[in-house]
């Protein structure tokens, strides 16, 4: 495949100037795209679960017939964009990652974000491998296979939306669009050593799309820059595809947490959060240190369980009464550990919840952003997780700093800051419905790393 049509590390703006100015087809970068997937070398068949190879050849020759005629929808038009396996898609089956939904109906329609993402241009080229429903930070699943982390294939991608980040690190997409409950977008990002961004919940609308938790999921893009996630959130929004500038990082007043999102980093991360913070200081941002106390209060919160357990109950009660018995046992297990939650725990810990957004919320303005490691930890080989206790200590590890921001509300971005080693993401948190200013802020702030690496 040629260099210049691989769509690996390269940005949505990019690929839009080089398709406008006539250097390459949507049909040349679709079908090195669908390469990609196939290559028996690669990861295509764990990483996708579905390719619409003739489809998205179709898709393709339209978008290059209505560029000629002077019709172009928005930057993602003619680019590949994959899909995590649990939007609906007219006419197919939605399984999750899973074999229990087999024998559900066809999807009627499509969720209103794919039929946003057809609209502004995208060629959709596949669904993308995951956890069983989205519950776990590991990216393993037992029926479709784990795709391997493309820095060491031995390492575990993240999760849950595994198959989104292998598909733009090894280039079977542009953009991928995943979900992200409690860290499912920002990990898998992170440890592959891409951007992710996880929205406001209520910015983009989860109709059609198998849920989790109603009340912590969202849906947010994986691509290769801050501007990448800015076009196709502003499509899944339903908002002009504009990308937000760049707000230097010069003059950024940025908050670093002290409690609980600090606690036990593994040692590289530390040094790389450190030194990350270090060459935004130099790039003339004031970094100040915030005690944020009442973060440590989340495990105690969530000591039963938090919201995604029993939420998940409420809607796999029935599925798991008819096929329990053919789900990922750790996602069952899960799962099934909610049902001992009563109706006042559920609603003490929305209470708690209310009370703990309204106490940070007051002492987090005035920043433009918080700053923390995405990840406490590099990516641990799958070997690892072959045993139940150590699943459960590593997920707990990777979930612990991302899910923080879902329970909170917030947005937040995570970019990429390490560039010898495995993969590590600075996340970037905004406030409630600050996205577009979020992802000004994460470009100022990708362009100064970028300039000091």
């Amino acid at each position: 495949m040629p260099a210049d049509l691989n769509p690996s590390k390269r940005t949505v703006l990019e690929i839009a100037a080089d398709l406008a100015n006539g250097r390459t087809t949507s049909r040349e970068l679709v079908e090195a795209a669908l390469a990609q997937i196939s290559d028996p070398a690669g990861e295509g068949t764990r990483t996708f679960v579905k390719v619409y190879a003739e489809n998205a050849r179709a898709a393709a020759d339209a978008q290059d017939r209505l560029r000629k005629a002077g019709y172009i929808a928005s930057p993602l038009a003619g680019l590949p964009v994959s899909l995590k396996d649990l939007f609906d898609v007219s006419g197919e089956r939605t399984l999750a990652g899973s074999k229990v939904l087999d024998d559900s109906p066809p999807a009627q329609r499509d969720a209103p974000i794919v039929a946003r993402l057809r609209a502004a241009g995208a060629v959709l080229i596949g669904r993308t491998n995951m956890t069983e429903f989205a519950f776990s930070g590991v990216g393993i699943n037992p029926h479709y296979g784990t795709p391997g982390n493309p820095y060491d294939r031995r390492l575990i991608p993240g999760g849950s939306s595994s198959g989104a980040a292998v598909s733009v690190s090894d280039g079977g997409a542009v953009v991928a669009i995943g979900t992200d409950t409690g860290g499912s977008v920002r990990i898998p990002a992170a440890l592959c050593g891409i951007v992710g961004f996880k929205p406001t919940q209520k910015r983009i609308p989860r109709d059609g799309v198998t849920p989790l938790s109603i009340t912590l999921d969202s849906i947010g893009p994986l691509a290769n820059s801050v501007a990448c996630c800015a076009v196709a959130d502003a499509v899944m929004a339903g908002e002009p595809p504009i990308v937000p500038p760049p707000i230097p990082a010069e003059g950024l007043r940025l908050g670093v947490p002290q409690s609980h999102v600090l606690d036990g980093l593994a040692a590289e991360v530390a040094s790389a959060f450190a030194d990350a913070c270090s060459m935004l200081s130099r790039a003339g941002a004031r970094i100040v240190d915030l005690p944020l106390g009442d973060l440590s209060e989340m495990p105690t919160i969530n000591l039963n369980g938090g919201f995604a357990p029993i939420e998940a109950y409420a809607w796999h009660k029935p599925l798991l009464e008819r096929r329990g018995s053919e789900y990922d046992p750790r996602v069952r297990t899960r799962i099934e550990r909610a049902s001992a939650m009563t109706a006042v725990e559920y609603i003490r810990l929305r209470a708690a919840r209310r009370d703990l957004i309204d106490r940070v919320a007051a002492q987090t303005t005035g920043f433009d952003a918080l700053l923390m490691p995405a990840v406490a930890i590099t990516a641990p080989p799958i070997a690892a997780f072959e045993q139940d206790g150590e699943y459960r200590r590593l997920n707990a590890l990777l979930l612990r700093n991302t899910s923080v921001i879902n329970f909170l509300d917030r947005c937040a971005i995570t970019v990429p800051i390490r560039t010898v080693g495995p993969p590590l993401g600075l996340m970037i948190v905004g406030e409630h419905g600050g996205d577009r200013h979020l992802l000004g802020v994460g470009r100022g702030i990708e362009a100064a790393l970028n300039r000091t690496l």
